[in-house]
Parts: C-alpha cells; structure tokens; sequence
C-alpha cells in the first residue's frame, strides 16, 4: 500500500475507544479538563495511528512494589462502535442488510487494521462472510447497471453503462433486493473497498458487452 494512498491516511484517521493506564500531566483538554492531568482509566477517543504507537510503545518504569505492574502499556484500546456487537449480529443476520457506508467510509480497511492490531476470530469470520455475500450482490448490480439485463438508470437519466434494454435473465433476478428501492439504498451504503469492486465489475461488464457487439459485426 503506497505511503499516499489517500484511503489508508483517511482510515489511520478513523478513531477508536482508548483507555489510559498511567496518569498523564497537562493533556486533561483530552478529556475535556484543559490544564489537569490526564487520569488512569479515562477514556478518549483517539485516532488509529496514534492509538497504536501508544498500546504497543510502554512506559519503561519499573514497579519494585508489584514487578507485574513494570512497563505498561499507556493505552489499552476498545474495537470501534462501526465494528460493534450490534453491528456484528446485524452482519451475522443479513449481511446485505447493513449499510457498510453509514458505520465508515473505510468499513473493511478499518477492521482489517483493527484485526491486525488485536484477535477478534469472530469478527474475522463474520467480516469473510459478510464480504463474499456482498461481492456477489455487488456483481450482479454492476451487471445489470453494465448493460448486460434489465435497464437501469442513474439519477442522472442515462444510467452507469447506457440503457441496455433487455428482458431480464434468470440470473438479473437472483436477488430479492432489485435494481430499484432496496437496490438502490444497498449500492449507496457501499464501503470504498465495496464502490472499487462494483467500478471493476461494472467497467469489466461494459467492456465484455462492447466486445461482443464488436464480435457479432464482423
């Protein structure tokens, strides 16, 4: 992932539930005590970025009295509220269901930097489901927006890939979500990794259509 990657600065901003484990002097304004010391067991939300060099760097003192208690962390972190137990049983319920976009822009790129920084198997495995049934939801949309069955136009009047009037196939109507109303809220509550792979699709299904128009010309 390049150091510019526009996606990656966005989501290192994204921020997260932290716990202080040490008293801090003079950053209280983060608990909105400008002045005072920043006590142990506040919690602040602090961006993904710092919120990591802070739970893996540790404070280097030692504790003669209790030797457990030497080195600590100055952070301990909490998953985000876009990747909440609600959140979660609602993708576990119907992972189509849940507009991505409404919980982070980032959805997928935050969770997986969240997974990168601690073990959450549920959540892996809940993200892996999720992902799958709504690529081949995403599929089908960028098909049908391609040109490739049933006609559908953007707001614009004039659709993403032309008119491409058509009957629908048996494949257009796999999907109980259509191309209007639920269709429509779900292509909208596409994360930026979900709008990437619908732009693929669709540019790849315009592409393949072009080709064989061009193919039955000859």
């Amino acid at each position: 992932m390049s150091y510019y990657d526009i996606d990656a600065i966005l989501t290192d901003a994204e921020k997260i539930p932290c716990t202080f484990q040490i008293d801090v002097p003079d950053l209280g304004y983060l608990d909105n005590q400008p002045g005072h010391t920043l006590k142990s067991g506040s919690r602040v939300a602090l961006p993904i970025w710092l919120a990591e060099m802070l739970a893996i760097a540790n404070t280097g003192a030692v504790d003669m009295d209790d030797p457990s208690q030497s080195s600590k962390s100055f952070i301990t972190f909490d998953l985000p509220p876009a990747l909440g137990n609600d959140v979660v049983q609602a993708l576990k319920a119907d992972p189509r269901s849940v507009p991505l976009r409404d919980q982070s822009a980032h959805f997928y790129a935050l969770a997986t930097h969240m997974m990168e920084l601690s073990e959450e198997p549920e959540l892996s495995a809940v993200l892996r489901k999720t992902f799958v049934s709504r690529a081949a939801e995403i599929a089908l949309h960028a098909r049908k927006v391609g040109g490739g069955g049933s006609s559908y136009h953007g707001r614009d009047g004039g659709g993403a890939g032309g008119k491409g009037k058509g009957k629908a196939t048996k494949e257009d109507n796999a999907s109980n979500l259509g191309v209007g109303g639920a269709g429509e809220d779900f292509l909208r509550g596409l994360d930026e990794w979900e709008r990437k792979l619908f732009r693929s699709a669709h540019d790849g299904t315009k592409a393949s259509k072009e080709w064989m128009e061009n193919v039955k010309k000859r």
